[in-house]
């Protein structure tokens, strides 16, 4: 152990419990009040999804700063005695995929089971449903995995004739080779019959790693498209729409009342549709009913919030007051940061990915010379930039809140949040955190390169049958070249729409939407 890089080992410990508590905290300051006291298991599965995300995040630097450590060792096999960051990489992802594809919806099948049924009924019914799942996705991934679980690496067979060892090697573009023989040891040089394939099977927890990339891609692309523009923006916008004064005590009372009168009448929908439900009757105009309700409900807690907001109350007001400018002002100063880190993320991925060859390695020097400035100063720079574009994607997904029809579905909101859509949404971060690091392995090839992500996330996947055309760049002589950038695109459209709809209407104060809003 004395061989391991004993400061990193303590700055990933460190983390790892920052990162817990943050999650707590989230979790209590997200969930709704008739989730308090109760519900532990789904909130447990919660902090624990969020934890791996943030940490697989984490980990891509904490790989960066593994590799340097022995970068200036004196002995051979120094690398050899830092963290094992390949099993780790895998022993996190395995874990990942185990949460999204069977632990979350045993929970929210738990959760939103039928709470007349005792507890054994309902996880008897949640786990009925969880196997069910886990046969199916078990057949579809060895079917998978024995048909085309397979990487082909493509290699060229070079060859140079011997020479006696010279005194002065004098290589050139002329004279790339030893000798005056065979020329086939330049690549650059060597015809197109040198190139053949090296086929091998990969193993199974980097396939299921790979396929788990291939659906959070998708869902990376679109989340993070829009997230990356939403995310500084709406912070920004907020602050245009911010209250400008304090309303007097007889608006108040009067929007009191309508709300008031407005939460009698969802309570009453409330109930008897609980009656419906208590006698079987859970047809398509029981959902259709279920699903109004459930967005009057949100606009109701909007409103009084809202209303909360514009007229404090109590011996502090004045005080409360002051703290809601305050933060309003704080999240011009956030959006404001953060509208910088967006367009340097955007520019890095047209500079570095989408232009054929690269203008410039842009944030990839950057982060190489902050590590030159001061030790791991660039690492912490690059946790950053990589930690930004998965706060992108859950703003993103926050945003849409997949969107169908008009309805938002499992949203997330401070201090109202249940479980099930907690567990939801957490899913859906999980499994677009392994695309984030796909992604950043990718846009910081440069910096990033001889790491363990490296291996997986580039070689692996880039090599794998069925998917490599997503990814794989074709080696074009002494240089890569990527062929279909399919991803990267999609985050670029999308984050240019984002931008242009946010720039025209962001600004605009939201109109009402629900039966009863807060006069103007």
């Amino acid at each position: 152990m004395g061989d391991f890089n004993l400061a990193l080992v303590i700055v990933a410990i460190v983390v790892c419990v920052l990162v817990f508590i943050f999650n707590v905290y989230l979790l209590v300051n997200y969930q709704h009040p008739d989730d308090k006291n109760q519900a532990y298991f789904p909130k447990f599965v919660v902090v624990l999804g969020l934890s791996v995300a943030a940490i697989s995040i984490l980990m891509l630097p904490a790989d960066v700063a593994n590799r340097q450590a022995c970068r200036h060792a004196i002995y051979n096999g120094a690398c050899n005695l830092t963290l094992p960051m390949k099993d780790l990489w895998l022993a996190i992802y395995i874990i990942d995929a185990i949460l999204v594809f069977f632990v979350i919806p045993f929970a929210m099948f738990y959760y939103e089971g039928d709470q007349d049924k005792s507890v054994g009924k309902r996880m008897k019914s949640s786990l009925m449903w969880v196997i069910a799942t886990a046969i199916i996705c078990g057949l579809l991934l060895g079917i998978l995995y024995g048909l085309v679980g397979k990487v082909d690496f493509t290699v060229r067979h070079l060859s140079s004739s011997t020479a006696a060892f010279p005194t002065n090697f004098g290589f050139s573009s002329d004279e790339p080779c030893i000798g005056n023989g065979a020329r086939e040891c330049s690549a650059y040089t060597a015809n197109s019959s040198s190139e053949t394939t090296w086929t091998m099977r990969s193993t199974f927890p980097e396939y299921v790693v790979a396929l788990a990339t291939i659906a959070g891609s998708v869902l990376f692309s679109i989340f993070g498209g829009v997230g990356i523009a939403c995310l500084p923006l709406g912070l920004i916008f907020s602050f245009i729409r911010r209250p400008r004064a304090v309303i007097t005590r007889s608006q108040y009372i009067k929007e009191a009342t309508e709300l008031g009168k407005k939460a009698r009448e969802l309570k009453k929908a409330a109930d008897a549709l609980h009656q419906e439900q208590k006698s079987g009757s859970k047809g398509r105009k029981w959902r259709k009913n279920m699903k109004a309700v459930e967005k009057e409900l949100l606009l109701l807690e909007d409103d009084v919030k809202a209303l909360e907001e514009m007229y404090p109350q109590g011996e502090k007001a004045e005080t409360t007051w002051a703290m809601t400018i305050l933060g309003y002002l704080a999240k011009l100063v956030l959006g404001v940061l953060g509208l910088i880190v967006s367009i340097a993320w955007v520019a890095h991925i047209v500079i570095y990915l989408l232009i054929d060859p690269p203008l410039s390695p842009f944030l990839n020097e950057v982060f190489i010379k902050l590590d030159d400035a001061w030790g791991l100063l660039g690492t912490a720079a690059f946790a950053f930039f990589c930690f930004y574009l998965l706060l992108a994607v859950i703003a993103g997904e926050m945003m849409l809140g997949l969107r169908l029809v008009f309805i938002t579905i499992h949203p997330m909101k401070w201090g109202a949040t249940l479980m099930n859509s907690f567990l939801f949404n957490v899913g859906l971060i999980l499994l677009s955190s392994i695309s984030v690091i796909q992604f950043c392995s990718t846009a910081f090839a440069y910096y990033a390169q001889a790491t363990a992500a490296q291996e997986i996330f580039g070689h692996t996947l880039q090599s794998l049958r069925g998917i490599k055309y997503l990814y794989k760049p074709m080696l074009i002589y002494d240089r890569t070249v990527n062929r279909y950038n399919v991803f990267q695109i999609a985050f670029i459209a999308l984050a240019g729409l984002t931008f242009v709809y946010y720039t025209a209407f962001g600004w605009r104060r939201k109109k009402p939407s629900g039966r009863f809003q807060l006069s103007s």
